[in-house]
């Protein structure tokens, strides 16, 4: 089968090759999917730098989310025999084939753009479990939304917006800016020309966020913090400020920014910090994905959530997709198509 495989960190133009690879061979537990598309996540640049732990060791194919035809499943979920679905897998999504657990996956309409279907799998997905599975969007709610032109950021918009929250939206341009705004948020930040938390905190007056949904971490950490009040909770769920920072001293600067954390002082003010890792509940809560999935194809359908692509490409240029995608040069979703 054919895979975008990556050979060397750093740089996107010499970090990927198209290979022929072995076929990969589904267990009796898995299903194995006959791919059209994947997507393409920050995770991806985060791992292709050398800076994702979990990353498998070089050569590597990356990808978690995919759309394709179900080509053989396990007896108990043959009714997804022949199936397009959109899901997850813990990488190799970057192939023509990939085996995945069952439950990681969710029947798509035939008709449904390939790109977007790529985007329930992990920033729909994510958005979904950050939003709904782990916590409870609450009408009237104050929510923080960062990096919210991103997938992930304009999958939260849309669901807040469903349960009808006070939205605002940190972005990197003014361009972003004017397109969140688009999207329904209420209160747009462009971070490079103000303190995000200055201009917070101007908008919420003597009140308090209720929910802050935050894949920066680093010095973002501490202020958002101080942003959420009595009953608010912290959603973390990347290191994006973490990105391009080698060695050790880096590192320890960036946890330095984020501070010691006093768990009395959380329950004393009700305060909560959660964390999201996909990959963990991928692989020990799959039912949880595949909820959220089924529930995404659905909202779909009612047009409450649409996701946002910000490029197509061919596989032969995954380069340029990725080299885009670091600098936050795009808006939702890319996706990479055979």
């Amino acid at each position: 089968m054919k895979a975008a495989v990556l050979v060397k960190h750093g740089n996107a133009s010499t970090a990927f090759e198209i290979r022929e690879v072995d076929d990969i061979k589904a267990n009796p537990e898995q299903v194995l999917v006959e791919t059209e598309a994947f997507g393409l996540n920050f995770a991806d640049v985060m791992a292709r730098n050398g800076l994702y732990r979990e990353a498998p060791p070089l050569p590597a194919v990356l990808g978690y989310d995919f759309v394709g035809r179900v080509i053989q499943a396990p007896k108990d979920f043959q009714h997804l025999m022949g199936r397009r679905v959109a899901g997850l897998c813990r990488f190799g999504g970057y192939a023509k084939l990939i085996a995945t657990h069952p439950l990681a996956v969710a029947e798509v309409p035939e008709d449904m753009n390939a790109a977007e279907a790529t985007a329930l799998g992990t920033q729909y997905a994510t958005a979904y479990h950050a939003a709904c599975q782990i916590t409870q969007l609450h009408e009237g709610d104050k929510v923080l939304i960062h990096a919210a032109a991103g997938g992930v950021g304009t999958a939260l918009i849309q669901l807040a917006k469903w349960k009808k929250c006070e939205i605002s939206g940190t972005v990197g341009s003014d361009e972003k800016v004017a397109h969140i705004k688009s999207l329904g948020v209420h209160h747009a930040i462009n971070y490079r020309k103000s303190d995000y938390a200055q201009e917070i905190k101007k908008i919420l007056g003597e009140t308090r966020l209720d929910l802050t949904f935050n894949p920066i971490a680093g010095s973002t950490f501490k202020k958002d913090l101080k942003l959420v009040g009595s009953g608010g909770r912290l959603v973390l769920f990347g290191a994006a400020e973490r990105s391009g920072m080698k060695g050790l001293l880096p590192t320890y600067r960036f946890l330095f920014k984020m501070g010691l954390i006093m768990p009395i002082l959380l329950m004393a003010k009700s305060r909560s910090i959660l964390g999201v890792n996909m990959l963990k509940i991928a692989d020990h809560r799959p039912e949880m994905i595949g909820k959220a999935l089924a529930e995404l194809v659905e909202l779909h359908g009612k047009g409450i959530i649409k996701p946002h692509i910000g490029g197509v490409f061919n596989i032969k240029d995954i380069a340029i997709a990725h080299q885009q995608l670091e600098e936050r040069k795009t808006q939702g979703k890319l996706a990479v198509k055979w």
